[in-house]
């Protein structure tokens, strides 16, 4: 499921609402609970929007959190690729080599040879961020399809089901 790449789709924000800190709190402490640093929204500009069927966090305007479902058909946030830069994170990575890069900014899955490294804390079907190994920018968002162990002994097959990356639709929203 790819959420970002609809062609004719409208590309503007919906349901653009202003929101207090104490409205999403408890996003707040599962999105620093899983990334494992504080996130500050409570001195940000938060307004909660809707965005070709995903639900999202702007933190002064930027979209900087998504509403992902799992496969119980529970919500877990986690940061968009702008989250990730803003807040500069550590955890449930997976790092790529520069052969995989072209196909990442085209949408496609990361294959599980072009993996270098991964967080070990990485279980399957979690959502992840991968990024380039030489400046370990970030480049797409994904499901897990292994664990970050499985990852790194695994030569072939798909490790993180990608469904946002750089240059998608989301990426290239203009918010303000």
């Amino acid at each position: 499921m790819v959420l970002f790449s609809g062609a004719m789709a409208d590309k503007r924000l919906r349901r653009r609402t202003p929101l207090r800190f104490k409205q999403i709190r408890e996003i707040s402490d599962q999105v620093e609970g899983l990334v494992g640093r504080p996130l500050n929204l409570s001195e940000c500009f938060l307004e909660e929007a809707h965005f070709e069927g995903v639900d999202l966090i702007l933190t002064d305007r930027t979209p900087c959190l998504m509403c992902l479902q799992n496969r119980d058909g529970g919500n877990v946030w986690f940061p968009t690729l702008r989250g990730l830069l803003k807040w500069s994170l550590e955890r449930h990575y997976v790092e790529v080599d520069h052969g995989a890069i072209p196909f990442l900014m085209n949408g496609a899955n990361c294959m599980a040879a072009g993996i270098q490294n991964s967080d070990p804390d990485i279980e399957s079907d979690m959502p992840v961020w991968i990024r380039d190994e030489v400046h370990g920018r970030p480049l797409a968002v994904g499901w897990s399809l292994m664990t970050g162990e499985e990852m790194l002994q695994a030569g072939k097959g798909k490790g993180v089901r990608t469904i946002h990356w750089v240059g998608d639709d989301l990426w290239n929203l203009d918010s303000s």
